[in-house]
């Protein structure tokens, strides 16, 4: 049995939100799933992502294969990046404290990141919403007509 992480739409028409599910493969898109590990909203700036960081990666242990938009969001936060690390201390590279060390200080990073984001996008719909005065430019009323003249005729010396 194929089993994938994917989206599942709720909300209504023009305005989706999404549950992060894990599914049959042959199941509707919006059918019967097996678990929830989150949800979705690409409505807010930046799109808000609530998901259970270690379901997720105890699915993608056993598995399951996530669709191209699943597989940003779990790159988005974190877990594609938490697997390649641990793959590293099953081998033998480094041992589990240390990955996690290198995973909190991303995770660390990445968080600035977001907020610095949040913050620019803010400022600039404060921005926008600032009244205004508008000042109209008087122009002059009437502006001087010249005279066009014509091609001229030659004259006769």
């Amino acid at each position: 049995m194929a089993v994938k992480m994917r989206l599942q739409r709720h909300g209504s028409k023009k305005r989706p939100f999404y549950f992060i599910v894990v599914a049959d493969a042959r199941a509707p898109r919006d059918g019967k799933f097996i678990q929830k590990l989150g949800t979705y909203n690409p409505l807010t700036v930046p799109a808000t992502v609530q998901l259970d960081r270690q379901k997720a990666l105890d699915w993608l242990h056993k598995g399951a294969q996530p669709t191209d938009t699943v597989r940003r969001i779990l790159s988005f936060k974190g877990v594609l990046f938490l697997k390649h690390l641990l793959r590293g201390v099953k081998l033998g590279l480094f041992d589990e404290t240390a990955a996690m060390v290198k995973f909190q200080a991303w995770h660390d990073e990445h968080e600035t990141q977001i907020k610095q984001r949040s913050d620019k996008h803010r400022s600039q719909q404060r921005q926008k919403r600032e009244y205004k005065p508008v000042v109209k430019k008087v122009e002059e009323a009437v502006a001087p007509v010249t005279a066009v003249e014509g091609p001229s005729e030659p004259s006769e010396a």
